[in-house]
């Protein structure tokens, strides 16, 4: 690589500035700037507290695997996570990239600190279905949930303006077999990416568009991966978090070092983004079912996944959905209710998660 070509990082936060639609500012300038914005709440509010001469920042789970919590991380930590990926994406300063996921976890966090770090162009919008409604320009790095990336691919002139996005990556929940074969053949690269909020985002990727997509993801190579005895994925980051993770996410690690997610062993929804727990929703249901039911989910285009509710009879499934929606929210609200002869069950009398989730499957 020539000496010229070559990625320069700024990691000390007082040095940084930051590009926001072409004009390059201090942090003073940019906080001034963004200061009495609405539309620019998120981020500066974020970049206030990068900013604010702390080495530590508060960021807070998405809830994935139980309640959301509020975690402290370093910001140096964080810079390293950017680094990482603007090295495997091959981004430079200068590039455009599109903020358009909320800034209030750390997807949209670590967006930010991308442009700070590598002088990304950077466009800032607030969270929203259709980031590309209002846009007139192409983009060199956009992120997005599935959700996102599926309501644009429905409007023509959206779908079009994705494609013209040279590099893509999508994460925050499950996408979608029929969604992954839709975006195959896109001209841009486009990745799934792997991590939660402990690793400050993600640290593997999983091309899923041209000759080089893939079924498995490729972890960077600072990380270190291995099996717990229940077979799910341990994570050893030490550029970006000081501990060693044990997800619930069941994985198989090949040779090569890249691996594949064969499923989760929490019991958590993931429907547009939002996380829903099953237990919690069982839990505000038992008082209306007198008889056996289960709630999981179904792979949905849209979605990723909805939820679905197995019930068996004898019950009035009008009724029900009328009761059901005095108790749950509309993220909670099953989409579908399924009458079955009998509710799986574990030989302690719990209900099989997994034989659930597959007679709802082939229905």
């Amino acid at each position: 690589m020539a000496q010229s070509d070559k990625q320069i990082f700024e990691l000390d936060i007082q040095k940084q500035s930051l590009t926001l639609d072409g004009v390059t500012y201090s942090h003073e300038e940019i906080l001034s700037f963004l200061k009495d914005k609405s539309e620019y709440c998120g981020l500066y509010t974020f970049l206030f507290q990068w900013f604010d001469g702390d080495t530590h920042i508060k960021v807070h789970t998405s809830g994935s695997t139980g309640k959301p919590k509020e975690l402290v991380v370093r910001k140096e930590q964080m810079m390293q996570s950017a680094r990482l990926t603007c090295e495997f994406l091959n981004l430079r300063k200068g590039d455009t990239a599109l903020i358009c996921m909320s800034m209030d976890y750390i997807a949209g966090k670590m967006m930010a600190v991308r442009a700070l770090i590598a002088g990304l162009d950077l466009h800032f919008m607030a969270s929203c279905g259709h980031p590309f409604e209002k846009l007139d320009k192409p983009f060199r790095f956009v992120a997005m949930v599935p959700l996102q990336v599926f309501n644009s691919l429905q409007i023509p002139e959206e779908r079009e303006r994705l494609k013209q996005t040279e590099i893509l990556i999508i994460g925050g929940g499950t996408i979608d077999p029929l969604l992954e074969e839709e975006l195959k053949d896109f001209p841009s690269e486009i990745y799934c990416t792997y991590g939660m909020t402990e690793t400050l985002s993600h640290i593997a990727l999983r091309r899923i568009s041209g000759q080089e997509a893939s079924l498995s993801y490729r972890p960077f190579s600072s990380v270190n991966l291995s099996l717990s005895p229940e077979d799910t994925l341990v994570i050893d980051a030490p550029l970006v978090s000081d501990e060693r993770l044990v997800t619930n996410d069941i994985a198989e690690i090949h040779a090569d070092g890249s691996f594949d997610i064969l499923g989760r062993k929490d019991n958590t929804i993931n429907s547009g983004g939002v996380k829903i727990q099953i237990e919690q929703v069982e839990a505000k249901l038992k008082p209306l079912l007198n008889t056996p039911f289960a709630v999981t989910s179904q792979s949905h285009p849209k979605f990723g996944e909805i939820v679905v509710l197995l019930v068996v009879p004898p019950v009035n499934t009008e009724i029900l959905k009328d009761e059901m929606a005095k108790l749950l929210s509309p993220y909670q609200m099953p989409k579908k209710i399924i009458l079955v002869d009998a509710i799986p069950q574990t030989e302690s009398g719990k209900i099989s998660r997994a034989k659930v989730k597959e007679m709802a499957s082939g229905l």
